[in-house]
């Protein structure tokens, strides 16, 4: 517990800091920007007595962007993934974070991409923006589920990220999280040291695909990342 009170008690106002020195520093373009957000994420595990271990970096394109698709478990899925993931990327987000004052400007300077989910047609409008930003070289995290795992099970996809994959024609790395859920869960603050694996899968090319083919291309993403999750709770099970 005291570990936990530590981290925060020092976590918020080093984010704040953080926050605002992304103004200045955004001057230098947007990589400069993301590779603050990796001295946030090492920064965070640091704090919390937490490690990292990625596995599969050699299946990623070296030379496309791609869109990763992965699995939402805990709040630390953030700095994992700044500290872990070897290329640079941005994060595709709800509109609504981009209102919240300091955070959301930071996100646009950051080059993060909003999605407007307020009605279908300004939800297709986003996507579109969203496919043109990643065709142009910028890779994307999504969080196909929507929000974190209540009880770390993985939850159905959403198919609004893969409508985005197909628009922008790249291809897709399914990425599994494990072990996040039981440093800290959805409905806890209180932070229990110990490793987090980050897993990349084969990429998924998305090249020729239609609309039509979509349910198959989710099934295809969501197989491996089912296989890595479930595989861990029964390993879980198993050992209790």
């Amino acid at each position: 517990m005291l570990r936990t009170i530590f981290y925060f008690a020092i976590f918020y106002p080093c984010t704040l800091l953080f926050v605002l020195l992304t103004f200045p520093i955004s001057l230098l373009g947007e990589n400069v920007v993301h590779r603050l957000g990796i001295f946030w994420g090492h920064s965070c595990l640091l704090l919390a007595g937490l490690r990292v271990q990625v596995k599969g970096s050699e299946h990623l394109p070296q030379d496309r962007s791609v869109i990763y698709i992965i699995n939402h478990q805990s709040n630390f899925d953030i700095p994992a993934l700044y500290s872990g993931l070897p290329r640079q990327f941005r994060w595709l987000a709800k509109k609504e974070l981009f209102d919240i004052p300091l955070f959301g400007p930071a996100m646009k300077r950051c080059g993060y991409i909003p999605i407007d989910r307020s009605d279908r047609r300004k939800a297709m409008h986003s996507m579109n923006d969203a496919a043109k930003r990643i065709k142009a070289g910028s890779s994307v995290i999504i969080f196909p589920e929507g929000t974190r795992s209540s009880d770390g099970k993985l939850q159905e996809f959403k198919r609004g990220g893969f409508l985005i994959a197909l628009k922008a024609q790249v291809p897709i790395v399914p990425v599994a999280i494990r072990g996040s859920f039981a440093v800290m869960s959805r409905d806890s603050l209180r932070i229990h040291p110990g490793p987090i694996t980050i897993e990349l899968f084969p990429p998924i090319e998305t090249i020729g695909l239609k609309h039509t083919d979509i349910d198959k291309l989710v099934q295809q993403v969501r197989e491996p990342i089912a296989q890595a999750v479930e595989g861990t709770e029964t390993d879980e099970q198993l050992t209790n």
